[in-house]
């Protein structure tokens, strides 16, 4: 994962039960993939979030390939 993308993940024990967050709000990776997942666009997203930047869609898309290419390595 390119290392500007992985700085804008962020885990906080006290903050959303410790799941990784984006830049320290309190809004998901997990977020992020069930908003695209319910099919809507990342313009969507951006409007209805406005602290959210585009790079954070990028940077949840990035992770949750990474966590996907780990478990398969592991299996």
């Amino acid at each position: 994962m390119d290392p500007q993308l992985r700085d804008r993940i962020t885990v906080e024990p006290g903050k959303r039960g410790g799941k990784p967050c984006l830049r320290g709000l309190r809004i998901t990776v997990y977020d992020i993939l069930s908003y695209l997942a319910a099919g809507m666009s990342p313009a969507e997203i951006l409007a209805d979030f406005p602290d959210l930047e585009p790079g954070d869609i990028q940077a949840s898309l990035a992770y949750a390939a990474e966590r996907e290419h780990r478990t398969l390595l592991a299996s």
